[in-house]
């Protein structure tokens, strides 16, 4: 099987629960280290990452920030849309390490999809 690309949209906070099942489950299908998974978050999504440093810095595997990280240390990319940092009021130095900035999320979105990558919105 050829190596899948997968993008999640993440738009709404209540949403990440939902996204961190269905990727759990594709990568348990496929197997880890046989699909490239990127996580796009905008809109009102990235008030996750508001307190991401605190929840970080005592991290329990069931806490939101605790799920994305042992997602990325199995491969999975997170991306933040930059303009819906900024209309939150989020530094972007504020967040995790293991999440990249990008100017804008959709433009990000329709990048990944003419790089072939399927879009799956939770």
């Amino acid at each position: 099987m050829s190596r899948l690309k997968l993008l999640f949209h993440v738009n709404e906070s209540d949403k990440w629960q939902r996204a961190f099942v269905n990727i759990t489950n594709f990568l348990n299908d496929v197997g880890q280290g046989n699909a490239d998974i990127e996580v796009v978050a905008n809109g009102e999504a990235v008030l996750s990452f508001k307190s991401s440093s605190d929840q970080l810095n005592g991290t329990t595997s069931g806490s939101l920030m605790g799920q994305m990280k042992k997602l990325s240390e199995m491969g999975v990319n997170f991306v933040a849309c930059r303009n819906a940092l900024k209309a939150q009021s989020i530094a972007e130095e504020s967040l995790p390490n293991f999440v990249t900035v990008v100017p804008a999320g959709i433009t990000e979105i329709a990048k990944k999809q003419t790089e072939g990558y399927a879009y799956i919105k939770p």
